[in-house]
């Protein structure tokens, strides 16, 4: 959960987990709905499908009991090597360093580094294996990281109650704020697509699973048109209604681009041709990821004036 999202975000959705599934084999037993839906609003899904491929696979080939070196670690899904070396520190005391974005702008302004990154990724790992001690490298990893995100930050640090102020290259030389530098970003294409929202007689709502790969994997949706940055003519909606249109529109912004979705609404009691329906005792706006619930909390309205 703590891969590209903050304590912050992450606190409530932890100890849901942690007591909806307090083992990994209790994990592993979910249902893969439940699981997303518990996961709805943290963003990068993928995580989530993989969380619950991992509690699989360590519980069907490990006996529920993790691998305890990185070579292990990252054979299994969703283990990369900053989570293996976060793991192996952290839970097995193992020499290994830990590089992540507040150790990256602690070594950045340490050696002051001015090599924009993602390039100079390679030396301040070699600065961060350089200071990573033999012993109580998992209490010394998680130092640096809160280091990082509690005196050395982005904005504002506050370099006068840091340890390392005297060794400081970054601050030396008045550079320390300006670090770590980074390459230039590309400008977020903006893509667009017509999210579908169905009701029957009964108030049941049309929903569906995304496909498991792909962007929203695996969650539940409103039935969608492709989102593309030079739409091609929409496919058929979701059922032959009399679709209208939402007087808003949805923005969202996903990591790689922004996205804009028409809203269409509709009641009607025909068979779709895609998803199907939920009884609306049973529908959970907060089982949706974010986008979806937007497009929800827009759709809403437009049923409630009917």
């Amino acid at each position: 959960m703590l891969q590209q999202t903050t304590v912050a975000a992450v606190k409530d959705y932890f100890l849901k987990f942690t007591s909806l599934w307090p083992t990994v084999k209790a994990l592993a037993a979910a249902e893969d709905a439940d699981v997303m839906a518990a996961w709805a609003g943290l963003g990068y899904y993928a995580r989530a499908r993989n969380l619950l491929k991992c509690a699989r696979t360590v519980s069907d080939d490990f006996h529920g009991q993790f691998p305890q070196d990185r070579s292990g670690l990252e054979a299994l899904p969703g283990i990369g090597p900053y989570t293996s070396a976060a793991i192996s520190s952290i839970a097995y005391d193992l020499p290994e360093t830990v590089l992540d974005g507040n150790v990256e702008r602690v070594m950045a302004r340490l050696h002051a580094v001015e090599t924009p990154l993602p390039t100079s990724k390679p030396l301040l790992m070699e600065h961060a294996k350089a200071l990573t001690p033999q012993k109580r490298a998992g209490d010394y990893a998680q130092a640096v990281m809160d280091l990082g995100a509690t005196i050395c930050t982005p904005k504002k640090p506050a370099c006068g109650i840091c340890p390392w102020v005297s060794a400081c290259v970054g601050r030396e030389t008045g550079i320390a704020p300006e670090l770590p530098r980074k390459l230039p970003k590309k400008p977020k294409p903006t893509r667009r697509g017509t999210a579908y929202v169905l009701r029957n007689s009964a108030g049941d709502w049309l929903l569906e699973t995304r496909p498991e790969s792909g962007l929203l994997g695996g969650m539940l949706a409103w039935p969608c048109t492709e989102w593309a940055e030079d739409p091609t003519p929409a496919p058929a909606p979701p059922a032959h209604s009399d679709w209208q249109t939402a007087e808003m529109e949805v923005r969202h912004t996903f990591t790689h681009f922004h996205l804009i979705l028409d809203v269409m609404t509709a009641f009607d009691d025909s068979e779709p041709n895609k998803g199907s329906f939920v009884p609306h005792s049973q529908f959970k706006p907060s089982d949706l990821p974010t986008v979806m619930r937007k497009v929800y909390d827009v759709a809403k309205h437009r049923f409630e004036m009917n």
